[in-house]
């Protein structure tokens, strides 16, 4: 059984910690706790580790997973641009459950899956999962779950779906929300002719909160369905599973 470590527990935070860095450090997996959901995170510059998380999720390369970073100066290294408006939405909800996809930096040598030139990124706000950004760089992270299962909200629903495919686990109790970060697509700001922004997953940074900052700039929302397609099973999220 992978070993299991409670963050509530002064005791164990700092073994837990060191022993989540070596696991980074040497390629493997962990999971640790967000201010969304639980996470399963690993070194997003190797890609035996990203082809690892994958594999824990049962995902395969056509979802890669999000990047976490430790702030906005982490993120201007990984992306090619950060349009104005974007700059405002890092400044109203950073750290926090907005992730945000952006062109990615052609001179990064990485592997994430497959990304199509871009990457998505957010800061999240918890103390733990800030120290271990800080510390070993930005980290490719998804919801620590099976693929098509409920994000896991507490270390025992993150064990019971990844088990020992997982090499450290990190118990920050059971999360507080429980609501997956908010996904937006911004790269149509890129360029002479900005487009609207699109939000692929609504979660836990409201429509109306990213209209309040990007007005016009956001697309308009969805007209209701009609009633009989409202009744249709709908499809996978075409945005993953993401902490």
């Amino acid at each position: 059984m992978s070993p299991v470590f409670d963050c509530r527990d002064e005791t164990q935070v700092l073994p837990g910690m060191r022993q989540a860095r070596q696991a980074i450090g040497r390629g493997d997996v962990i999971v640790m706790p967000t201010d969304t959901v639980y996470g399963v995170a690993a070194d997003a510059f190797s890609a035996s580790a990203v082809a690892k998380l994958l594999a824990a999720k049962g995902r395969g390369r056509q979802s890669p997973p999000p990047v976490l970073v430790a702030g906005i100066a982490t993120m201007r290294a990984l992306v090619a641009e950060v349009p104005e408006p974007v700059e405002r939405l890092v400044e109203a909800f950073w750290p926090g459950g907005l992730t945000i996809v952006l062109p990615a930096q052609p001179s990064l040598s990485w592997d994430l899956g497959e990304t199509h030139g871009t990457v998505a990124v957010r800061m999240p706000a918890d103390r733990f999962a800030l120290e271990l950004l800080e510390e070993c760089g930005p980290l490719a992270v998804s919801s620590a779950n099976l693929t098509g299962k409920p994000a896991a909200i507490s270390i025992d629903d993150a064990i019971g779906m990844l088990g020992d495919s997982v090499s450290v686990y990190l118990d920050g109790g059971v999360v507080a929300t429980g609501v997956a970060s908010t996904i937006i697509d911004a790269t149509p700001l890129v360029g002479p002719d900005p487009q609207p922004v699109r939000v692929l997953r609504d979660g836990a940074v409201s429509r109306e909160a990213l209209r309040d900052i990007l007005g016009d700039l956001l697309e308009p929302d969805a007209e209701p369905e009609h009633p009989e397609a409202a009744n249709r099973t709908p499809g996978p999220d075409p945005a993953g599973s993401s902490a």
